[in-house]
């Protein structure tokens, strides 16, 4: 009664990592196609104008992460020139800094399903071939207490306890999929993310530069 309740557990826990891999995967489908297009309009506005002013109005834009971005520059930029000239040694490496750190946050939040995608793919072939392993010791010791060893008796308890690995496989497959597709998607929003920083940070800088000059 134990044996069959060990493997009939581990092949529901199997369907419960493969129902969290979908689950996983729909969700961060959708939100990196509702990232990529809001990211994509954003960076078209920015262009566009391209000039602090316009920084300026589309910081704080919605939840977009580019919008992000550009708030904590417009705080790094007003905090120096909230500063006596000199006071900081280098303002480019300070609004760097900032944005670096915002690129970093927005990073972590996407991040989040990514790494229980890369877990369910690893383990998943380790916990069916654990079922399999204990279906094949059961039916080894009904086969000794029986004392039947003939193909027809032993194919079929082993054939059974192999299904625990081949549905394993069939969870992992999936969720490595998801797991490499996501990331590369990422990875092409961390590029996005980058390039617009560093466009945001030239404006923010000749900003800071034309103050000073003012004020000097």
């Amino acid at each position: 009664m134990l044996d069959g309740l060990i493997v009939n557990g581990t092949l529901g826990g199997l369907i419960m990592l493969s129902v969290m891999t979908w689950t996983i995967a729909w969700i961060k489908i959708r939100q990196d196609k509702r990232l990529s297009l809001s990211m994509k309009t954003f960076e078209k506005e920015f262009f566009a104008g391209r000039s602090w002013i316009r920084v300026c109005e589309l910081a704080g834009k919605g939840k977009e992460p580019l919008s992000g971005i550009a708030s904590v520059a417009i705080e790094a930029v007003d905090d120096i020139l909230s500063c006596e000239p000199g006071a900081l040694i280098d303002p480019q490496t300070n609004i760097e800094r900032a944005m670096h750190q915002a690129i970093q946050a927005q990073l972590r939040v996407q991040e989040k399903g990514l790494s229980e995608l890369a877990t369910i793919g690893s383990i998943s072939p380790f916990v069916g071939l654990f079922g399999t392993v204990w279906g094949i010791m059961n039916a080894l010791k009904h086969i000794g207490e029986t004392g039947q060893a003939s193909i027809d008796v032993v194919a079929g308890p082993v054939g059974e306890a192999l299904i625990a690995t081949a549905v394993g496989i069939a969870v992992a497959i999936p969720a490595v999929l998801f797991y490499n597709h996501l990331l590369r998607r990422q990875k092409l929003r961390i590029t996005q993310m980058e390039s617009f920083a560093e466009a945001c940070g030239r404006i923010a800088m000749k900003h800071v530069l034309s103050n000073r000059g003012v004020r000097a």
